[in-house]
């Protein structure tokens, strides 16, 4: 194999995550953990915003993490102007073999990568963006007909790493979620509070960080209480910010449901998912969180891209906005929100009793 991350010479690479969905960190640690069983010698920087530590060091594979003080043209957080120098400054200190830019098809991500200073630079080509000269083999342009999981893969079997023997040809690869003694003490605490056992019930996750991703409460409610009349408990949960989203779900239900919202940390989150029948949510964290501990799930997707973050296999469905508009990158709908009205609970409901049915 060619490529900076064959070469021994390669000792310091950073990697330029600028993401802080679950989701988006969930699906690049697939490729982390290859590259840390190809070259357990590296030094792994993760370059990325500070309050995603806790999952980051969760999900392992990287040494440290750098954190990201906000650039123009990044989107997640506005900029800390005051903090640029210094995290320029940092990094240069680290002296970088390589620098990668792993965040996606937004040129802003690779002028940060660039700025660290790093030997050699490479990475995600953004779409219409070229490379600086000379630096071309060490760019693979960004693969949008891939899953999220599979473009990061992609990305360092370009640069060198070795290829998986067997991998499929297709589908993206598989999630993984590590679970604490105490995330499985506290779960089986939260069952036995709440009168729900493994299997006999269904968790609604209604929110979403960005209003066009949130299918209406009602909707949710109305699959929930068809979920409850077929003999399972229904659970909605979310982040305490989701509250108000939660509690309209719950309050349209007819049925009972147990509000878990901000009830659970991450683990007790995922634990929860794992022992359920199946979680019906958004094309959120959650949805990742749920292939990623083997639980069956229904994701709505309205605005988003299902072919990047849909997962495969008998498990997992996908309901899609039915519009010509769909998929789209706002964060608010400025027409009529016509791909929530697109999607009908009883084409969600049949998804989730095929998934219901599916093998564990």
């Amino acid at each position: 194999m060619h490529g900076p991350l064959a070469d021994p010479a390669t000792r310091r690479v950073a990697l330029v995550r600028l993401r802080v969905g679950l989701g988006d960190l969930l699906c690049s640690a697939p490729a982390l953990h290859r590259l840390r069983a190809a070259r357990p010698d590296l030094t792994v920087t993760l370059v990325t915003w500070p309050e995603t530590a806790p999952v980051v060091e969760r999900l392992g594979g990287v040494d440290e993490l750098l954190p990201f003080p906000g650039a123009e043209g990044i989107p997640e957080r506005a900029p800390d102007p005051a903090g640029w120098a210094p995290f320029v400054a940092a990094a240069r200190d680290r002296r970088f073999d390589l620098a990668l830019q792993v965040y996606g098809d937004r040129p802003a991500a690779n002028r940060v990568t660039a700025a660290l200073g790093a030997r050699l630079t490479g990475g995600f080509a953004p779409t219409g963006w070229g490379p600086p000269p000379g630096t071309g083999p060490l760019h693979l342009r960004y693969p949008v007909h891939l899953h999220e999981a599979e473009r990061h893969v992609r990305l360092l079997e370009h640069l060198g790493l070795p290829r998986r023997e067997g991998r499929p040809a297709a589908g993206p690869p598989e999630l993984a979620f590590p679970l604490s003694p105490a995330d499985e003490a506290g779960h089986r605490a939260t069952l036995a509070a709440h009168g729900l056992v493994p299997g006999g019930y269904a968790v609604l996750h209604p929110g979403a960080s960005s209003p066009t991703r949130r299918w209406p409460a009602g909707r949710y409610a109305e699959v929930g209480d068809a979920l409850a009349a077929e003999g399972l408990a229904v659970v909605v949960t979310g982040v305490p910010a989701e509250r108000e989203v939660t509690a309209a779900v719950v309050a349209a239900m007819r049925a009972p449901a147990v509000d878990l919202t901000g009830a659970t940390g991450l683990g007790g989150l995922a634990a929860l998912l794992r022992d359920s029948a199946l979680l019906v949510g958004n094309d959120t964290g959650s949805a990742h969180l749920a292939a990623a501990v083997g639980a069956r799930s229904v994701t709505v997707f309205l605005p988003g891209d299902p072919v990047r973050w849909a997962h495969a296999g008998p498990r997992h469905r996908a309901v899609v906005a039915d519009v010509p508009c769909a998929p789209c990158p706002h964060l608010e709908c400025p027409i009529d929100f016509r791909c929530a009205a697109s999607v009908r609970p009883r084409d969600v409901l049949a998804a989730a009793r095929a998934v219901v049915g599916a093998p564990a």
